[in-house]
């Protein structure tokens, strides 16, 4: 399986260590995200964990016109920018259209292709082209198998540092499940293999109009994926989900989240031997 650098000094995949990608789903200040990312950060120190902030500068596919959607591109970048400067770390956010790949790309270390858009060609080729990693988050309507049709069109560009992620796939109306099979299928395309806790456990639109889900679920889904092989863990966290401001009943409160990554690290030790 490929594995290469994130950043100098920091691989991923081909057997290197369990990477964990967490943070608030949504930037909802440049204080509050700069706060979350020196957190966790702390935490990922403490377990010897690589760590990559995660946040959206713009939900742009929320249900509701009236849901929050965060600060839009510019203010966005200027605060990844900033956590990335100030703690040192490498950091990850969405892009949505071709155009704001490439602004995206200027800053952050991985862009990231939204479940909804993974088929897009324009949007995958234009985030291949910025040179930085790109992680394609399997679409709750793909097969696993399909993901890489996504991935090639990313390769064509020349750019082969690509995370494949699983986020759950749609069951009726307003549910998810996840297949673990998949994650096996995903990692034949070559590609480090990325598992998303919690958006596994959202309910879209689940919640008048807003995405439910119940967070509860998503250690015991993390051990699992964990227990099959992956390379990266993928978390939103929250120091008070109540009040989150995007997808808080499926984030992982900040306190509980150096538990349960200590259980998914002890589980990921004893598959790697």
């Amino acid at each position: 399986m490929r594995e290469f650098l994130i950043q100098e000094g920091f691989p991923v995949g081909g057997g290197n260590p369990l990477v964990l990608i967490a943070g608030p789903c949504v930037l909802e200040s440049g204080e509050h995200a700069l706060d979350m990312a020196r957190e966790i950060a702390s935490i990922a120190r403490r377990l010897e964990m690589p760590y990559i902030f995660k946040s959206s500068y713009d939900k742009a596919n929320r249900i509701s016109l009236s849901s929050f959607r965060g600060p839009g591109l510019e203010e966005g970048l200027e605060i990844l920018g900033n956590i990335r400067s100030e703690l040192g770390i490498p950091v990850i956010t969405d892009a949505h259209t071709p155009e704001e790949a490439e602004k995206t790309g200027e800053v952050v270390d991985i862009v990231q292709v939204p479940a909804f858009l993974c088929r897009q060609t324009d949007l995958l080729q234009a985030a291949g082209r910025t040179g930085k990693v790109v992680n394609i988050k399997k679409g709750q309507f793909m097969a696993p198998r399909d993901m890489s049709y996504a991935a090639e069109k990313v390769l064509a560009t020349g750019n082969r540092r690509i995370l494949l992620t699983e986020r759950g796939a749609s069951f009726g109306y307003h549910n998810l499940v996840v297949d673990m099979r998949s994650l096996v299928i995903m990692r034949e395309a070559g590609h480090p293999i990325v598992f998303d806790a919690t958006h596994s456990v959202q309910m879209p639109g689940g919640a008048d109009g807003e995405s439910g889900g119940d967070w509860r679920f998503a250690p015991h889904l993390a051990r699992a994926a964990v227990a099959v092989g992956i390379d990266v863990i993928f978390m939103e966290v929250h120091h008070n989900p109540a009040r989150a401001k995007s997808d808080g009943p499926n984030m992982i409160p900040l306190t509980e989240l150096e538990r349960i990554l200590r259980e998914v690290l002890a589980i990921d030790r004893i598959r790697r031997g």
